[in-house]
């Protein structure tokens, strides 16, 4: 039965990304006030990748991350994955210049050797995982030795003066720029809950760490809302 529901729950999330895959970009920069540039710019500089060596950025999406990981090492190679073949298919034309060769992938089981890169990198996945441990383990397993990992996500709201104007953007106006761009407003109201139910930054760091990553650190950007984790196998 876990197996049907997880199932599930993976065939809902395609859906829901297929159905904004070609407006992702777009609502992305505008929701953040184009601040999701800065954040992955931060996330993939913490990967000190060496040339030649290869990443795997896991729910690649529409190739964001790939594309800023091709800019700040182009002597590296990536393989992007994701669950969404819309995704993909977009994600593949942005970066037909780059050397990032694109696969689907299911993130909680990916389909490769142990200690295949020296590098992997997520942006807004952690919180989508059925197995939030499990995921990151299997994350661990395909880095080899010395590889880092990086995390960009969301962080349960923080608890400041600020907390009911950044709820009350995220409740009601994230979903209204969303449901105006893409016609499917509850798709960025499925976001905004993931947000809200997800791990604070320091939960995150300590599964980090409950998985085997060695100076597991973090930064916090945005008025808390937004974090980037990184580690060292």
């Amino acid at each position: 039965m876990p197996d049907l529901v997880q199932q599930r729950r993976l065939d809902q999330q395609q859906d829901l990304f297929a159905k904004i895959a070609g407006h992702y970009d777009l609502v992305n920069h505008l929701m953040t006030g184009w601040q999701d540039i800065r954040w992955r710019k931060i996330a993939v500089r913490q990967l000190r990748l060496q040339p030649g060596s290869l990443l795997l950025d896991i729910g690649s999406g529409n190739g964001q991350i790939a594309q800023e990981a091709s800019r700040q090492y182009p002597g590296c190679r990536c393989i992007a994955a994701d669950l969404t073949q819309a995704m993909i298919t977009i994600g593949r034309s942005k970066t037909i210049q780059s050397r990032v060769h694109w696969t689907a992938a299911d993130s909680t089981r990916l389909p490769f050797p142990d200690e295949s890169f020296e590098g992997v990198i997520s942006g807004f996945l952690v919180r989508n995982l059925n197995d939030i441990v499990q995921g990151l383990a299997d994350q661990y397993r395909v880095l080899k030795p010395g590889g880092r990992i990086a995390v960009l996500d969301t962080t349960r709201l923080p608890d400041h003066m600020l907390t009911p104007l950044i709820r009350f953007y995220m409740n009601t106006v994230i979903p209204a720029i969303g449901g105006l761009l893409t016609g499917h407003r509850e798709s960025y109201s499925y976001l905004n809950d993931s947000t809200v139910e997800f791990l604070r930054a320091e939960e995150l760091a300590s599964y980090l760490a409950a998985v085997g990553f060695k100076q597991v650190a973090y930064q916090k950007m945005t008025l808390g809302v937004i974090t980037v984790h990184w580690g060292e196998k």
